[in-house]
């Protein structure tokens, strides 16, 4: 596993930082965050430089990076807010579902058109009455000769309104299967007849943002779906381990610039005839923030390191994302604590952050399906029963 010392991944780190901090810079972010619009323009160099696919193999247009070096790219674009880096996650693990699962016509159709910046991707999985219990989603699909025919609403899904988006939606294909045997995914253009899509008004996540999605009858190619009849689960269970890397990775990104914000005011801000940070109330509080967020990236780095030996490990990803949601969460409160009534201002940086905290054990699966996820790793084997539904 990486830590600390490798030239060519610390020069890629120097590499994507220069792109976040320097080219495009915090106001871009501030902006585009202030008035909820999406960050095309950041999209759309990151496609310039090839980076929507860094660990798209070299056969299929891609760079053939290392997970390493993704999550490396991922900490970077979480700078100045996680959101902002959401559409990479989902656009990257959707088109490497495709490279394993899918055709060779839909590698050839829809992959080219992801690293060109023709199209993203966003995943359809959360359902308003099954929410975390993703098995028991009820969107349904009935086959109709060549195509499906599909009903149903998903919510809460990152980036699924912005233009030229197509819909990795997971819908119940077989009604009369096992809950998880029934569950196929379907590309679904998010301006087809039959889709609308409204973005909700959250208080995080203004600029990518999230949207409910209605199906009336959506008519979807049979050919849009990736691998076979009933084979959703398998698949999404592999994407969940990727997307749960990269948000942690981002989420860390995220973290470490409120550590460094809240270092800096700590330096700098006079009472009582010294900085604030030569007291110990807050010197502690800024040396326990630093641990936590190293403790949180390296998780990153040995669940990437894994993915990259080939391991697909439930429990190391679900290790990283329950510990950089919480990282972020608690970071980002102590640096509001730091920062005092500056960080109240609705414009404030800080406070910016501080509601994605909010989010950050909530989106992507909370806190709790993690800890179950790692609970029942540990427990598997031992007594009888599973004892962790």
């Amino acid at each position: 596993m990486y830590v600390s010392g490798d030239e060519a991944l610390e020069e890629w780190r120097e590499t994507v930082n220069t792109l976040i901090e320097a080219e495009m810079g915090i106001d871009y972010f501030r902006d585009r965050y202030r008035n909820r619009e999406y960050p095309h323009e950041l999209y759309d160099e990151l496609s310039d430089r090839g980076w929507l696919g860094a660990t798209i193999p070299e056969e299929y247009g891609g760079e053939g990076r290392t997970q390493l070096e993704q999550v490396i790219l991922l900490e970077a674009l979480g700078t100045y807010g996680y959101d902002f880096g959401i559409p990479v996650v989902t656009s990257t693990t959707v088109a490497e579902n495709i490279i394993e699962f899918g055709t060779e016509t839909q590698r050839e159709r829809f992959v080219p058109k992801l690293l060109d910046g023709e199209l993203r991707f966003s995943v359809g999985v959360t359902e308003p009455e099954t929410g975390s219990d993703a098995a028991s989603l009820q969107t349904e699909a009935v086959r109709d000769g060549d195509r499906y025919l599909v009903t149903g609403e998903k919510t809460y899904q990152s980036g699924a309104h912005a233009p030229d988006t197509l819909i990795s939606a997971y819908v119940r294909t077989d009604s009369e299967a096992p809950k998880r045997e029934g569950i196929s995914a379907l590309l679904i253009p998010n301006d087809a007849d039959g889709v609308e899509t409204n973005e909700l008004s959250l208080i995080a996540r203004k600029s990518v943002g999230t949207a409910r999605i209605r199906f009336d009858e959506a008519s979807v190619p049979v050919e849009n779906r990736i691998g076979d009849g009933g084979e959703g689960w398998r698949i999404l269970s592999d994407h969940l381990i990727r997307e749960h890397v990269g948000l942690a990775a981002l989420m860390v990104g995220n973290a470490r610039t409120a550590l460094e914000r809240a270092a800096d005011e700590a330096a700098s801000r006079e009472r009582f005839g010294s900085p604030i940070g030569h007291y110990q109330a807050i010197s502690h509080r800024l040396a326990d923030m630093r641990t936590e967020v190293d403790a949180a990236r390296l998780l990153v780095y040995r669940a990437a390191s894994a993915l990259d030996n080939g391991e697909q490990s439930r429990r190391l990803a679900a290790e990283a994302k329950l510990k950089a949601g919480e990282v972020l969460q608690s970071v980002t409160r102590d640096g509001m604590q730091i920062l005092g009534g500056e960080s109240l201002y609705s414009e404030s940086d800080m406070g910016r952050y501080w509601r994605e905290g909010a989010s950050s054990t909530i989106a992507g699966g909370t806190s709790e399906i993690q800890r179950s996820v790692i609970a029942r790793d540990l427990l598997s084997g031992r007594g009888s029963g599973d004892g962790n539904k």
